[in-house]
């Protein structure tokens, strides 16, 4: 095995070996890369590594962005002010980073108005064009019919 650290001469060993030099420092020997040939292995405090490890990824956590999704339910009937008035909350959402969950919801009979629904959706996509691309088109699930918008603003 291949043995790096700051305590000892870097170089290729045999198992035993690093072994008995980890027991001489009373530290731990600890398989860095298994997958490489031969296996990389430091001599190190183990629970020191493994804390360092913890804040590593707490670190790469903290940082990586958490995609907020927000929805916006229509009716197959929607009115004109009540499009209007929804779209503007959509805009508002869009700008903020957010992503859009928009869907038509029929409830009963309203089922057949399958078409208006899909008509709703494509025109809000047509008309925040400029804030947001459309992740996905409108698609019927069950009695639902959703679209997704991806923000075009970078947080």
């Amino acid at each position: 095995m291949r043995l790096v650290g700051d305590n000892v001469e870097v170089g290729v060993y045999p198992i035993r070996k690093a072994r008995d030099m980890a027991a001489e420092l009373e530290l731990d020997l600890v398989e860095i890369s298994p997958k490489a040939v031969p296996p990389v292995c430091k001599i190190i405090e183990y629970k020191k590594f493994l804390y360092e490890q913890k804040k590593r990824d707490k670190i790469i956590k903290a940082k990586a962005t958490k995609v907020v999704v927000k929805e916006i339910r229509f009716g197959p009937n929607t009115d004109e002010h009540d499009f209007e008035f929804k779209k503007k909350h959509a805009i508002k959402f869009l700008e903020s980073g957010a992503k859009l969950k928009a869907y038509v919801f029929f409830k009963g009979r309203s089922i057949v108005f399958k078409d208006q629904g899909q008509i709703l959706l494509l025109r809000l996509a047509q008309e925040l064009e400029d804030y947001g691309t459309v992740e996905q088109m409108p698609r019927l699930e069950g009695k639902r019919m959703t679209m997704f918008i991806a923000s075009k603003k970078k947080k």
